[in-house]
């Protein structure tokens, strides 16, 4: 029954994770960037592995075509746990913006670390959007790609909310530009479900969003009327 492959493949995941965490710790120091990213990357993968034999639950990336040369800040639907893994293995070196709390987690906050990501206080206000700003800029001179949740926190399939304007922010001001990043795994697994659907996830990569002469709330709707617009249809 699918909900006793949901919950084994749980008990796995989180074992898998809390194990991985411990070995990437040791494993780290004796590792660059790039390196440590890579082999983060592995831990993804055995997930997916076990998600496809154990749950039926697949997934494609269409667009990739749309990914520019260089690297840039990616903006993702937020409404499962899977995204938060997938984008690892469907985007080069990055660095995420995420919630100080997760650092806090033993052995895979410690892992989080050492991938340099951007940890904010989301009620920190216009603080935290300074942070993504300040931090972002650096990350991205040093060649990697910021992915970011506009949303902020996950969301039920099908819902949204007002994006934050930190993305769009540090786009403007560096000249990098926008990718979007729509997807349906909230249909299969979805934020706080237990069981997880057999299927395929189908993630789609945007054009990128230019924002010459743009607010950052012309960009914002931009990048929001795509991905909720490619999510509806993907939904179906």
């Amino acid at each position: 029954m699918q909900w006793l492959a949901s919950i084994f493949f749980t008990v796995f995941m989180t074992v898998w994770m809390l194990f991985f965490g411990m070995a990437y710790c040791i494993i780290t120091p004796f590792q660059d960037f790039r390196g440590r990213f890579r082999t983060a990357g592995v831990m993804t993968h055995v997930v997916f592995f076990v998600l496809k034999w154990v749950c039926g639950l697949r997934y494609v990336v269409e667009g990739r075509e749309n990914l520019p040369p260089g690297n840039h800040i990616a903006m993702w639907k937020h409404s499962s746990s899977w995204e938060t893994i997938a984008q690892m293995v469907v985007f080069p070196a990055q660095c995420w913006v995420l919630k100080h709390e997760l650092m806090y987690i033993p052995f895979v906050g410690w892992g989080l670390k050492v991938l340099r990501p951007i940890a904010i206080d989301r009620g920190a206000g216009h603080a935290a959007v300074s942070q993504v700003v300040e931090q972002g800029r650096t990350r991205l001179a040093e060649g990697l790609w910021v992915l970011i949740f506009p949303e902020g926190t996950r969301m039920p399939a099908g819902q949204t909310r007002k994006y934050g304007v930190s993305g769009a922010l540090l786009a403007i001001e560096t000249g990098h530009k926008l990718i979007p990043v729509a997807h349906n795994a909230g249909k299969f697994w979805p934020r706080r479900g237990l069981v997880k659907q057999p299927g395929m996830i189908r993630a789609v990569i945007g054009p990128p969003i230019e924002t010459d002469g743009l607010d950052a709330r012309a960009v914002n709707a931009r990048v929001q009327e795509w991905i909720e617009k490619t999510v509806a249809e993907l939904m179906r």
